[in-house]
């Protein structure tokens, strides 16, 4: 019995919405005006959350899987310079393939680094020196696909030359002038007794390469590792080797980084990728953090408007509830009638927003270029600096996120409507029926 009333209230609670929102009247009052206004705040204000979820997921995801493949590989082993295994790029590289025979580890790839000086036809830049396989370019995946060739070939690193070829970042190669074929010098430092001189060493230019994150591409040259060896002293070098396994982000990771720390015993150390990366990673966060937190605010103050179109509506059909209530009607079902019609208002919103927010995001290379053009014509600005981001913007929706601001949106569009709501359920019969 109690079950068929509370069916019956939860119809007539229903029937009721659908007539706040829905009127027979087809006059436009100004509480069904700003129940519109109210769906229309909604809607724009999860445009641009949506969007900025969208983008900065991409953003995220996009620098992270350069990061990961590219630098510092899914677990990058530290070698110390004690062992006889650092003196040579063939002894390196032959330790470096004993990691592969561990359990989980797929791929192994030698690498010294050192900073330095790049010296063009008429500038200088600070350059980070990278010493790799000859065949990285074609056999490591993540160097395959997130590469591109802008001029050259990178196959030269393996060619037998009296002038080693080195492959550069395209930024490092505006910066100083560099084409393809051309030379340029490398300064280090060595030891000359007591004295510590510079060293100059000439390369010629291979290939210009781009990953698409100009903030690697400015500093990144990269030199076979025996050529390496054999130019550059190695007394500031830093021994690494990059261990690729199967899944960069699978929980088993930090398990395999003891057992490699294990193999590997008390010369080296052993980091995940998200340790040598940490800093740039809550930086990520951290500005993710704060735009969703700046976008979530838009969207309470557009959620303030229900509340006021509720409250609005509670007034024009004080006559209509005083009725239902002389006939019968609970405050509960009343109540509950208001917030099904501030439900459907955030419901309306999202139906609306979520998916223009998505077509922005798939969109916003080509209206960042269109934007781009059109500010053009009145003033040179450039809107993203390809110094400080991705040259495109790799959008990722986040099914997970979305669904969790559509939840978000719809709660707290209920919950700022309660107090109007459950006034409307306590009006009185006789001052309803005064009016």
């Amino acid at each position: 019995m109690k079950g068929e009333i509370c069916k019956v209230s939860l119809k007539s609670s229903l029937y009721f919405a659908k007539s706040l929102i829905f009127p027979r009247t087809q006059k436009s009052t100004v509480a069904r005006k700003s129940l519109y206004g109210s769906i229309i705040c909604i809607a724009l204000s999860v445009v641009p959350l949506v969007s900025v979820l969208s983008v900065t997921s991409g953003m995220i995801n996009g620098m992270t899987e350069r990061l990961i493949g590219l630098s510092s590989g899914h677990l990058e082993v530290r070698v110390a310079k004690v062992l006889e295994e650092t003196k040579s790029g063939e002894k390196f590289t032959a330790y470096a393939k004993n990691f592969e025979n561990i359990s989980g580890i797929t791929k192994a790839w030698p690498e010294v680094t050192l900073f330095a000086l790049g010296v063009g036809k008429n500038m200088r830049s600070g350059a980070f020196l990278r010493g790799v396989s000859e065949n990285i370019f074609e056999e490591n995946e993540s160097f395959k696909t997130l590469f591109e060739v802008k001029e050259g070939d990178t196959a030269s690193l393996k060619k037998a030359s009296s002038v080693p070829y080195a492959i550069i970042g395209d930024k490092m190669a505006e910066r100083l002038s560099l084409k393809t074929g051309e030379l340029f010098r490398i300064i280090t430092t060595k030891k000359a007794g007591e004295a510590v001189v510079p060293k100059v060493t000439t390369f010629k230019v291979g290939a210009v390469v781009s990953s698409g994150y100009q903030e690697m591409d400015e500093l990144w040259i990269f030199i076979p590792l025996t050529a390496f060896f054999r130019s550059f002293p190695m007394a500031n070098a830093s021994f690494n080797i990059l261990l690729e396994t199967e899944d960069a982000f699978s929980p088993s990771l930090v398990a395999l980084q003891h057992k490699v720390k294990k193999s590997c015993g008390r010369f080296a150390n052993v980091f995940r990728w998200d340790q040598v990366n940490a800093a740039r990673f809550e930086n990520f966060s951290s500005t993710k953090v704060m735009l969703v937190f700046i976008m979530m605010m838009i969207t309470f103050v557009a959620s303030i408007n229900i509340s006021s179109a509720i409250v609005m509506l509670v007034m024009e059909r004080r006559k209509e509830i005083a009725i239902l209530k002389s006939l019968g009607a609970r405050p509960f079902e009343i109540t509950l009638s208001f917030l099904l019609a501030a439900l459907y208002c955030a419901a309306a919103g999202l139906l609306i927003g979520v998916p223009v927010g998505i077509l922005l995001s798939v969109k916003a290379n080509e209206l960042i270029r269109f934007l781009e053009w059109f500010v053009n014509l009145f003033k040179e600005v450039q809107l993203m600096d390809p110094a400080y981001y991705l040259q495109t913007i790799p959008v990722a929706i986040p099914v997970n996120q979305i669904i969790m601001v559509v939840a978000g949106t719809l709660v707290l569009s209920v919950l700022v409507s309660v107090i109007p709501s459950v006034k409307a359920g306590k009006e009185k019969p006789s001052e309803g029926l005064k009016l």
